[in-house]
């Protein structure tokens, strides 16, 4: 059996080679330089490059390039042109640093396996980041642009609509014994294994209609506009984790519906907390519903046991949720024949 490649040690030129490339140019310019070329006070730069999450470097080094004073300005030029306010421009930036940052670690870290998977040299490795550099950017945009010209579809709402929030159905899936079934695995299968889970819901969200907010490790937080697409999403994947043959994990999902609020790419309000809880009330391989979810499926029916098509909601009286007391919720399931 052959032996995997070595890795090569990441030479001082090698680093030195991918800093400039990234940023464009060798940097030659130290913090008190762009700011005074931006033409914005240092206060305000420092701040900015605080909410990014970059390090902080002494104030004599030469760290920067053009790059960072077109940054600067830009963002200047945003909250004169109203785009960002000062009251939104930290949660804003904040948002950015962090999707752009668990980006960027993914990005690192393929490049990195492929250096050591062709035993690349310094400069094969450069060759191969400046060949691929503007290909992923521009990709980048292309995918930005159109999840913006997606969201504006449907989020252009008054001032009053933005304000109260929106009618939406949440939905939240759960891996069932995700800590024990992690502590079997090595570090690259339990990332494979996140990743797969992560790939399988996107799948069938994205089919029916809903986007994913967000995945948190074991844990996935869906949206929908109406709560039977809800339904069907959650039902969906808790049938692929009770099936033995789908590698897909044992789930299981709390879905509600009712007022949610919408602010940078995340969703806020009572509705989300409750569909969050009722991952816990939900046994492996079972959906759980609020009455939100019960009205507008089946009406102005509420029996111990109402069909919606060719759904059953069962009624569990009583169910005591952290932060809400108790109050009714209820299983949904497919209807048999």
């Amino acid at each position: 059996m052959e032996a995997a490649p070595r890795p090569r040690e990441v030479s001082a030129e090698l680093s030195q080679g991918l800093e400039n490339l990234l940023l464009g140019e060798a940097p030659t310019l130290t913090r008190n330089d762009v700011v005074e070329q931006a033409g914005i006070d240092l206060g305000t730069a420092s701040a900015l490059w605080r909410l990014l999450g970059f390090p902080t470097v002494p104030e004599e080094a030469v760290a920067f390039t053009p790059m960072d004073v077109e940054a600067l300005r830009a963002s200047a030029e945003l909250m004169r042109l109203g785009i960002v306010s000062i009251e939104s421009q930290a949660a804003l930036v904040r948002t950015l640093a962090r999707s752009f940052a668990r980006l960027a670690e993914w990005q690192t870290r393929l490049l990195a396996e492929i250096r050591i998977q062709n035993d690349a040299t310094d400069a094969e490795h450069l060759a191969l980041v400046e060949q691929a550099l503007p290909k992923i950017e521009a990709f980048q945009d292309y995918v930005w642009r159109r999840h913006l010209a997606s969201a504006s579809a449907g989020l252009m709402t008054s001032e009053a609509s933005a304000a109260s929030g929106e009618l939406l159905a949440i939905g939240f899936v759960d891996i069932v014994g995700y800590t024990s079934q992690s502590k079997k695995l090595d570090q690259g299968e339990l990332i494979a294994w996140i990743e797969s889970f992560e790939a399988a819901v996107t799948e069938v969200v994205v089919d029916h209609g809903g986007q994913v907010i967000k995945t948190i490790g074991d844990e996935a937080l869906f949206v929908t506009t109406d709560p039977r697409s809800a339904a069907e999403i959650a039902l969906v994947l808790t049938a692929r984790g009770r099936d033995e043959n789908d590698e897909f994990p044992a789930v299981r999902a709390g879905i509600a519906y009712g007022n949610v609020v919408r602010r940078l790419g995340d969703v806020f309000g009572p509705t989300v907390n409750i569909a969050s809880r009722l991952t816990s009330v939900a046994r492996p391989g079972t959906v759980v519903a609020d009455r939100g979810v019960h009205e507008v499926l089946c009406r102005d029916h509420a029996p111990e046991e109402t069909r919606a098509d060719d759904l059953v909601l069962r009624r569990i009286p009583n169910v005591s949720v952290k932060g809400y007391g108790k109050f009714d919720c209820w299983v949904v399931r497919r209807a048999k024949g």
